[in-house]
């Protein structure tokens, strides 16, 4: 459900009390000496073995054909296991490892819809292997959201994030949280215990301007634009991958990606059968029981798959309890040149509200509080999807793909209002003998009940070595009902029990066409190009809570064209260039607060420019952004008539930065992997509007340059990894999170401090006959018990000829532990 009681984003000012202000100063002067050691030791590490390689004797070279026709294979991945070496093919299939020391190899070899192949090396010359891969509807699930992936030669920067990595921090926290290591990306969490409501940003953009997809298929809200990962409980356990692609990205499907776009792939073929269960229990009374059963390979075309898990937490904040079930359900066709999957899948929530924050005063003498303490003070939701994924092979070079897709939501959240006109529900005042009632104490529940279907389709070529190309599109639909209902009030004359004070229809039409390229204009320079035609009409009809009307009628039609050049500098080095333009709608919010006048569309031109190199033990990339923006919808200090914040159009802003990711592994048991991002975040000509409860005119602040609210200038994340004995590893996890302002104004006194969070992981695997595997799992998060706020809101207003400004901050949990234990048969 959306929360309608605060403008989400951020991370808010740290408590200014002594032993805050320590924890937070020795934080920032440790994560900065952290972050400068982590760069120079990254930095010698790859110096001296580069030189190393110098002694290397031997290499690994070979040729990639398709099987059934001959043709090589251009841009076929190859990998060494356990090392950070990977490669493609050229527009002549072959491919090359140079400067490796003598000993024992795996070498991965992998190509889109082609079955994958694993060889065990035993590396003591020089050495050429050639490899055909068989073309197989068991690879189909790749194929299916191949077109919302980016791939080596899309000019871009991306993340992936393995089935492996998500599983060893999944004990029970929401999605956010367990991508919170990766670059650009803070987390943010309204319980306090990155369970039930949580959040997004990447480069400060918010989860409105974050493109996701599950398997292709779009999953944002259509109306707010915004993910709410609390409707899909433990979706972590069926994700087989994660891509993150920041900036424009290939945004697809759904809306234009403002910050980055989110990909999710659930479908996984496993030939042989299997069942897990995972139990994890942890601080907070937080719990986590996850069932998953799979058939394995029926007859040789059929497999089901299926999760049941259910997840409790009390919450770090008084009362911010949640209760999350879900399920999924997928049954998948083989057939020889055809592939069909049906997932079902389900999640229903109940968590007790926790979105009005903390003031600064409560944050001194208790940082758990709740604003609320009605019993039943709930969000109540159930959304259900449906999506039947295909893959048709039609020749060696074409396959199309074609997708459907339907979403069921309905729920309402329920809160205690006290003292409210009764004329703000339309209800008459109450004339008891001599008096009049005019106001009266009610529970009130809004709802949201709303369908969501369509199609997603592609037509994949594949032609000679130099040329790929993918046609596509996608046409969804949104029919949302909004209403609010009375169930109880201390006074109220003929108004019956569920009386519904407003109501009002929405629905939402997204079409879309686009056409990718990529062409190999020589062994080393591959060009790719990418354009999108979408359209959007948008109709709403009634009033809303505030009891105004909202009907509107609005189209737009956007063109977003992606341009790139990728450039092999040496064997394991390429360099890469890339502009993107994205374009994008307001959301409900922004149309219904600035009626009768329509916000503009946002458009985004994106820079990106990129450098990546492996060698030997160490991998490493830099990329530089600049993300020039026209028209985008920033918060400006006007509220609406319930306090909700209002966002209105700047002509001119911009995050420009530079993203620096390094691995090394220094030996076979100790690995270091880092991120840092430092950039620069800005409006121009911006103005600030301070309303005036005196009747007179709103106060009116310029600012010629300013900060972006929300976007830290610093991001980092590290993790070092060392795996003692065989079974036995252990992560240290730490993550920083630079100043950041609660809104546009760069007041320092609206702002929160740096924040530096360190978290021990534990893992320890027992294989045996009757369990395949065993895992003991011990997470400790914020061991040193840094104090810090995740999220938070500012307002200011003028009373009595004064200026006042009341900041408000979600508290996060101090040191809090979970334990988990996931048996495997």
């Amino acid at each position: 459900m959306k929360n309608n009681n605060y403008q989400s984003g951020g991370v808010p000012l740290a408590v200014n009390r002594e032993q805050s202000l320590a924890n937070n100063y020795l934080s920032s002067i440790f994560c900065r000496c952290l972050s400068i050691a982590n760069l120079s030791f990254l930095t010698v590490c790859c110096l001296l073995l580069t030189v190393n390689c110098a002694f290397a004797q031997f290499s690994i070279t070979g040729k990639i054909t398709d099987a059934e026709s001959g043709k090589t294979l251009s841009g076929t991945t190859i990998s060494l296991e356990n090392t950070t070496r990977g490669t493609v093919t050229n527009s002549q299939g072959f491919y090359q490892f140079k400067n490796l020391k003598s000993g024992s190899y795996v070498l991965k070899i992998s190509y889109l819809g082609f079955t994958k192949i694993t060889k065990a090396i035993d590396l003591q010359k020089d050495e050429t292997f050639d490899f055909s891969l068989q073309k197989s509807t068991f690879e189909a699930d790749e194929v299916v959201v191949s077109a919302t992936r980016a791939n080596a030669n899309s000019a871009m920067a991306y993340s992936d994030i393995s089935k492996e990595y998500l599983q060893k921090q999944n004990l029970g926290q929401d999605i956010p949280q367990l991508l919170n290591f990766t670059p650009s990306l803070v987390t943010t969490s309204d319980a306090g215990a990155g369970v039930g409501y949580t959040g997004i940003r990447i480069r400060g953009t918010d989860a409105t301007r974050i493109n996701v997809t599950i398997n292709g298929i779009p999953i944002n809200d259509s109306e707010d634009q915004g993910v709410y990962w609390v409707n899909m409980p433990d979706m972590a356990s069926s994700a087989n991958s994660v891509q993150i692609q920041r900036g424009v990205g290939t945004s697809t499907n759904g809306a234009g990606a403002f910050g980055a776009t989110v990909n999710l792939s659930t479908n996984e073929f496993r030939k042989e059968p299997y069942a897990e269960i995972n139990n994890s229990i942890g601080s907070f009374k937080t719990r986590k029981s996850t069932i998953l059963v799979g058939s394995g390979l029926l007859n040789g075309k059929f497999t089901i798959d299926a999760r049941l898990s259910k997840l409790n937490s009390d919450g770090y904040i008084d009362r911010a309890s949640s209760d999350l079930k879900s399920f999924y359900l997928s049954g998948a066709y083989f057939g020889k040149k055809s592939f069909v999957r049906l997932n079902v899948f389900s999640g229903k929530e109940k968590t007790y509200q926790s979105w009005y924050g903390l003031s600064e005063d409560q944050l001194l003498t208790n940082r758990t509080a709740n604003y609320y303490t009605y019993p039943n003070q709930t969000d109540n939701y159930q959304q259900d999807h449906y999506q039947l994924l295909s893959s048709h092979i039609l020749s060696s070079n074409w396959t199309f793909n074609f997708n459907l897709h339907y979403t069921k939501g309905a729920g309402y959240y329920e809160e205690y209002k006290k003292e409210s006109d009764l004329s703000a529900y339309g209800l008459p005042n109450i004339i008891a003998g001599k008096d009049t009632i005019t106001t009266t104490d009610n529970i009130r529940r809004k709802w949201l009940d709303n369908d969501f279907y369509g199609t997603t389709f592609s037509l994949n070529y594949q032609g000679n070595n130099k040329l790929s190309a993918n046609f596509g599109g996608g046409w969804n639909e949104y029919d949302g009902k909004h209403f609010g209902e009375i169930i109880w009030a201390k006074y109220a004359q003929n108004a019956p029990f569920g009386y519904r004070w407003y109501e009002n229809n929405a629905k939402k039409t997204d079409f879309n066409l686009y056409g990718k390229v990529y062409y190999q204009l020589s062994d080393k320079l591959n060009a790719f190009a990418d354009l999108q035609v979408r359209m959007v009409n948008y109709n709403i009809n009634g009033i809303a809570d505030r009891r105004q009307d909202v009907t509107l009628k609005t189209n737009y039609s956007f063109f977003n064209p992606k341009l790139g050049l990728t450039y092999q500098v040496a064997d394991n080095s390429t360099i890469y260039g890339s502009y993107s333009v994205g374009n994008k709608e307001p959301s409900r919010q922004d149309f219904v607060d600035n009626a009768p006048k329509f916000p503009l569309a946002e458009t985004l031109n994106d820079f990106e420019v990129g450098y990546k190199t492996q060698k030997s033990n160490v991998a490493f990339s830099v990329n530089g952004y600049l993300m020039n923006y026209k028209n985008q919808l920033v918060l400006t200090g006007r509220i609406n008539s319930v306090g909700d914040a209002i966002r209105t159009n700047v002509a001119d802003s911009y995050r420009m930065g530079i993203e620096i990711e390094a691995g090394v592994k220094i030996t076979k048991e100790l690995k270091i992997n880092a991120n840092l991002t430092l950039s620069n975040n800005k409006i121009k000509n911006f103005t600030e509007t301070v309303p005036n409860y005196d009747g007179e005119a709103d106060g009116v602040n310029q600012f010629a340059e300013t900060n972006i609210s929300f976007s830290p200038s610093t991001i980092m994340g590290s993790q070092i990894l060392y795996t003692p004995l065989k079974n036995l590893e252990f992560g240290f996890l730490s993550k920083f999170v630079g100043k950041q302002y609660l809104d546009n104004t760069s007041n320092e006194k609206r702002k929160l401090n740096s924040y530096f969070t360190n978290d021990l992981r534990a893992i320890y695997t027992l294989k045996g006959k009757l369990l395949k595997e065993v895992n003991f799992s011990l997470l400790v998060n914020n061991i040193f018990n840094t104090l810090y706020e995740s999220n938070g809101y500012s307002y200011s207003y003028i009373y009595d000829k004064q200026t006042t400004t009341e900041n408000y901050y979600y508290p996060q949990a101090g040191t809090n532990v979970m334990f988990g234990v996931n048996l495997k048969f």
